[in-house]
């Protein structure tokens, strides 16, 4: 009977009006159907007299909605007033944090010969022969089927997305695996899975979702490769500009480890994942619609100008080559000093260490200068199948033999960053459920195997400083007291000696700034989490469009001052504010002697400080 009023019990629809100048594109409809799939209800959207699975992506992204329009979100049956609640608290958020791609201003044109006209994607210089795309196909045995395939394919998406947690572009695999999955939900062939994506991009062609049409090649591509059917992007052997129609996501990660000095692409947008990837990678790039361009042939190709010299006479080489030298003695003076002991005007010695989500990672902050991690994103190894001991342990050991003074945050998942062994119901506002040091409470396992395999792959370390263990989002003493309890009855579990690390918090729950005294009994150190700390003070969601908080707010320096007052334990600051140019002043006179940042900010925040 119960099943009888679920089925046929009335509708809750509500509107969702589209406000990003983006549309609804790929990506917050991937987030959007992601959501939509964890909950029983049916739920169906309907714009201009069609209505479609709000749970399938290919059938959300059909409806090609854009600004201004109006969409009715329908639940029915099982939880579907949660459902309605959940996607639309969702569905606001992505709007919020949409924000729309500026057209980067041009600089006035120096040349003197013709050139060509274009969008600019990111800013630099190249002069180099123009190289045409170009590819080769192979194939290969393979011992597995399409549909073991098409898994591997998901999972090594979901394995990008996990790796890229704190990167801006992660979305961007997110949305290509909900694609994928809706896409095998339809296609049980690779022929199938190939006219399905003919036919899909045939339709994009022209439409405000065009920049789409490389997501679906790109996602075939996996597939295929997976199956032994292997594309390869031939690369120059000298340095060259890139000219092609458009490349694929997965391409720009070769680009970046080639001779490609820049990139033109005729059918793309500012939009695309392409340009996303292209500017993240930093790789000079512009727009030029249908531009006929002779390959061999020496440009410039000058995107702060937003232009392709061509055929450039010596004087135009001249001064394209001064503009590049003086961009690139700027970016290479902090550079250069990258490995240096950072002091300020005065003598006083600022430590300045790297936030890292992987063991990649780890390497690249080496190469770019940290003098430690001050902060291990440890989520990158609980990706989509649950890792073992022994996987955890491996990963650990070669992050730890690469630097002396090391800090590992312990798992921050649940809430709005799931994962399908850890059962955690959908949440209303995640951000203040289950996530952090409260998984010690509801799944205790999976953090006393993390200590496990922290303190094996910590035993043979030889360092003089102490590994540094943190626990996120502690709001109480005996949250701390609990999770450090249980570090330690995992230690004498496994007859493990740990007196060589510390324990300590994330300050980053305003509760934390009023306990001080009293964590200061039991903690060993401090990391400052400015960017929840802030976004908790204030109320206020980090990306919300209307309600901006200031990041050098008074209240931000007067919290980081009253703990400094309150303690005289090891603190260091990890969030977005440590690289902050205009923070870090104020940050050393407060008494602040260690900022941890992205890697590419090492370089950049050390000239800083040298400067105070």
């Amino acid at each position: 009977m119960k099943f009888f009023i679920n089925l046929f019990s009335k509708p809750i629809e509500i509107p969702l009006t589209i406000t990003s100048s983006n549309g609804f594109h790929l990506r917050p409809v991937a987030q959007f159907c992601h959501r939509a799939k964890s909950f029983p209800a049916k739920i169906t959207a309907s714009f201009q007299g069609r209505s479609v699975d709000a749970k399938n992506i290919t059938s959300l992204l059909s409806l090609s909605l854009d600004k201004q329009d109006t969409v009715i979100l329908k639940a029915q049956g099982k939880e579907a007033q949660q459902a309605i609640d959940s996607l639309q608290e969702l569905f606001s958020n992505l709007m919020q944090k949409e924000t729309e791609i500026q057209v980067v201003q041009k600089r006035a044109s120096l040349y003197q010969r013709p050139s060509i006209e274009g969008d600019i994607i990111y800013q630099g210089i190249a002069i180099a022969p123009l190289y045409a795309f170009e590819t080769t196909h192979t194939q290969e045995e393979t011992t597995l089927s399409y549909r073991e395939a098409l898994a591997h394919s998901i999972d090594a998406l979901e394995a990008m997305y996990l790796s890229k947690n704190d990167q801006s572009d992660a979305t961007i695999y997110l949305a290509q695996k909900e694609l994928l999955i809706a896409l095998g939900e339809r296609c049980h062939t690779l022929e199938a899975l190939e006219n399905t994506i003919a036919i899909e991009c045939q339709q994009l062609k022209g439409s405000t979702l065009a920049s789409k049409i490389s997501d679906y090649q790109d996602i075939l591509h996996q597939v295929q490769s997976a199956l032994g059917y292997t594309t390869t992007l031939l690369l120059p052997q000298t340095p060259s500009i890139l000219i092609a129609d458009d490349l694929l996501p997965s391409h720009i990660a070769l680009l970046t480890k080639s001779h490609i000095q820049g990139v033109i692409l005729r059918h793309t947008s500012i939009n695309s994942h392409t340009s996303i990837l292209l500017r993240a990678s930093a790789i000079p790039s512009l727009i030029l619609d249908d531009a006929q361009l002779i390959p061999s042939e020496e440009v410039i190709l000058d995107s702060y100008t937003g232009e392709v010299i061509l055929h450039p006479s010596q004087e135009d080489k001249q001064k394209a080559k001064a503009s590049q030298k003086i961009q690139q003695s700027k970016d290479a003076l902090s550079y250069e000093k990258r490995f240096e002991s950072t002091a300020t005007k005065a003598g006083k010695t600022i430590q300045v260490f790297a936030n890292v989500s992987d063991v990649a990672s780890a390497k690249h902050a080496k190469q770019e200068g940290a003098e430690g991690i001050g902060l291990l994103r440890s989520e990158f190894l609980f990706q989509a199948i649950k890792p073992t001991l022994e996987a955890q342990t491996k990963a650990y050991q070669e992050i730890f033999a690469l630097f002396e003074d090391i800090t590992v945050r312990t798992i921050d998942v649940g809430g709005d960053k799931a994962l399908p062994y850890i059962d955690i119901p959908v949440e209303k506002n995640p951000f203040l459920g289950v996530r952090g040091i409260r998984l010690c409470t509801t799944h205790p396992e999976i953090i006393q195997e993390q200590f496990h395999a922290i303190f094996l792959a910590s035993q043979n370390r030889k360092s003089t400083h102490n590994l540094k263990i943190m626990f996120p989002m502690v709001s109480t003493v005996e949250e701390f007291n609990k999770a450090k309890t249980l570090a330690q009855h995992t230690a004498q579990k496994h007859h493990i000696d740990i007196s060589h690390i510390d324990f300590g918090i994330m300050i980053e729950v305003p509760s934390v700034l009023f306990l001080i005294r009293d964590f200061d009994k039991v903690v060993d150190f401090y990391s400052i989490g400015t960017n929840d700390l802030t976004q908790y003070l204030f109320a206020t969601e980090r990306t919300h469009p209307l309600l901006k908080t200031d990041a050098l707010s008074p209240v931000i320096f007067s919290a980081i001052q009253s703990i400094l007052t309150q303690t005289t334990k090891p603190i260091s600051i990890c969030g977005e504010l440590a690289s902050n140019p205009q923070a870090i002043p104020p940050l050393i006179t407060l008494g602040i002697k260690t900022l941890s940042v992205s890697s590419k900010m090492i370089a950049r925040t050390k000239e800083r400080v040298r400067s105070v």
